[in-house]
């Protein structure tokens, strides 16, 4: 698309939002691909450099980003990767310019526009639905933690990102990024192409300059995979950093919110901001002096002498991948890392009591966020959302059903003894027996492998084509993965993932910004009708 025709698709879309003309040139880009790098484009501290110097306002940026949404996710491509803004956005935004005009700064997010998936409870003006109908419309009684967090960091909460339905845990036969309340998300990379979940909103909007910096959450590769599959940063953190309250659930022995940004720079300042000890979510306890000054990792040098496993086990699900890989890791030999071909032991041993534990915890999980943030919800129970979905088949249930959600409502509860003994087998087979074990027989700082595969065709029919993933073991464990571009195959992203032990945040961190810079791979979508196979 060429600026000319961002700048037309603007005037007609933002002309209907009330937004002049002049506020829509400027959020037009100006990267030669006429889609890229601008100041949407730019990461947190070049946006803040331009705040201080008195050359924008957090106000003229929330205009900006909207008359970009306007453009790109409502018209023009039409990622639908937004599915509700928020309409108190330009008065936060105001209330941070009168607050830095006082001197007053609450941090390096003040004034910053954010995106957060529309399953973290905002007490304000927005659902927070999960994608559900059932869910549409209901306003939460109080703010999630991590809301909470950025509020008082000075964030602009732009809106809310479109998602997986039930963060991907409805249906065995589910299509990743299609919700009942938010259609489907469509990748900026290719357009009949799949984003990937469950945050895929959060992934297709970054990737597409809707706002600075997204908030996704993870239960098993809801951000590494989105985030590598739209080409940006992704950081599932370990349990407890960040807390889980007000996050509408599937399981508490996995669930965590993240970062998903353009940069790993980005990541570590927005981790920094929503990182801390909740007393309402136990988990964090262990989290008590853990967080580390992510902002203080950011060093080119990150890579030197660390000592890196190459996962062998997780290659070999795609010949291009594995190449792209391949090349990359002589990026990391050449800024210094030491690399280690192994092999992740026991990575077969937890695939089923992995979902044994999903379903075990969902339903007490989902009904304990609805008694505190939705008390006032038609859907009290798991089995009202079932009964509800079974009244509305032409709006729910048309592209899939819910097998999931019938499962877990089965569940006889978290007394049960297979669901104590799935839970010991998975953090037995993940972390003692699992990254534990290999980390410390081969004295090492990470382990490194290809996040997933490409995105693939959005399928109604067959539903999701996933081509391998690396984000089991993290997930299980409950321990940090982060994702980084690493390049494309005929111009769809692929992620390099650093996956470590619980709390190293900021040595993954290191790393991967030390091979970001080095590598400098990512590219801004062109928002093509289809996969170019020349490319």
């Amino acid at each position: 698309m060429k600026r000319r025709d961002f700048v037309r698709l603007g005037l007609a879309a933002g002309a209907a939002a009330g937004m002049d003309a002049a506020t829509l040139a400027e959020a037009a880009p100006t990267s030669a691909s006429g889609t890229g790098a601008s100041i949407l484009e730019a990461g947190v501290q070049a946006q803040q450099a331009e705040m201080q110097a008195g050359k924008l306002t957090s106000s003229a940026l929330v205009q900006q980003y909207l008359a970009r949404i306007a453009a790109f996710d409502k018209a023009g491509p039409r990622i639908n990767a937004i599915i509700e803004l928020n309409p108190d956005a330009p008065a936060i935004a105001a209330q941070m310019d009168r607050e830095r005009k006082a001197g007053k700064l609450r941090g390096p997010l003040h004034g910053i526009p954010v995106l957060i998936k529309d399953n973290i409870a905002t007490a304000d003006k927005m659902s927070t639905s999960a994608g559900s109908l059932a869910l549409d419309g209901v306003h939460a009684s109080r703010d999630s933690f991590v809301a909470q967090k950025l509020r008082e960091a000075g964030a602009v909460i732009l809106g809310k990102t479109n998602l997986s339905e039930w963060a991907n845990m409805r249906s065995t036969h589910s299509i990743s990024g299609w919700s009942g309340r938010g259609g489907q998300t469509r990748n900026p990379y290719a357009l009949d192409r799949n984003t990937s979940g469950s945050s895929s909103g959060s992934g297709a909007a970054i990737a597409a300059s809707l706002a600075t910096v997204a908030i996704g959450t993870e239960t098993d590769g809801s951000i590494v995979s989105p985030s590598s599959t739209c080409g940006i940063v992704g950081i599932k953190p370990t349990l407890g950093l960040v807390s889980r309250s007000g996050i509408i659930p599937i399981a508490h022995s996995q669930d965590t919110a993240g970062p998903m940004t353009r940069s790993v720079a980005d990541a570590a300042l927005l981790l920094g901001a929503i990182a801390g000890v909740d007393p309402s979510d136990a988990a964090t306890r262990d989290g008590q002096g853990k967080a580390g000054d992510y902002a203080a990792a950011l060093r080119k040098d990150g890579l030197q002498g660390k000592r890196i496993g190459v996962t062998r086990n997780f290659f070999g699900s795609s010949p291009a991948i594995d190449t792209i890989i391949e090349q990359e890791l002589a990026v990391l030999k050449a800024q210094g890392a030491v690399l280690v071909d192994v092999e992740l032991p026991n990575a077969d041993k937890y695939g089923d009591t992995e979902l044994e534990v999903l379903l075990s915890e969902f339903r007490p999980d989902l009904e304990a966020y609805l008694a505190g943030y939705a008390p006032h919800a038609a859907v009290k129970t798991m089995a009202d959302v079932i009964a509800f979905n079974d009244k509305n088949p032409g709006r729910e249930l048309q592209h899939f059903g819910q097998e999931h959600l019938v499962a877990a409502h089965k569940k006889p509860g978290l007394d049960d003894q297979a669901y104590r003994e799935a839970l010991a087998t998975n953090h037995k087979f993940a972390r003692e027996e699992g990254i534990d074990k290999i980390m410390r027989e081969q004295k090492l700082d990470a382990l490194v492998a290809p996040t997933g595969g490409t995105a693939w065709l959005t399928d109604y029919i067959n539903g999701d084509h996933y081509g391998g993933s690396f984000s089991s073991p993290a997930a299980v464990a409950g321990y940090p993965h982060v994702t980084v571009p690493a390049g494309y195959v005929h111009g769809l992203p692929v992620g390099i993932s650093f996956v470590g032990g619980a709390w190293s945040e900021a040595t993954l961190i290191g790393m991967a910004y030390a091979y970001e810079q080095a590598s400098q791979r990512r590219k801004a979508p062109t928002f093509p009708a289809t996969v170019n196979v020349k490319a």
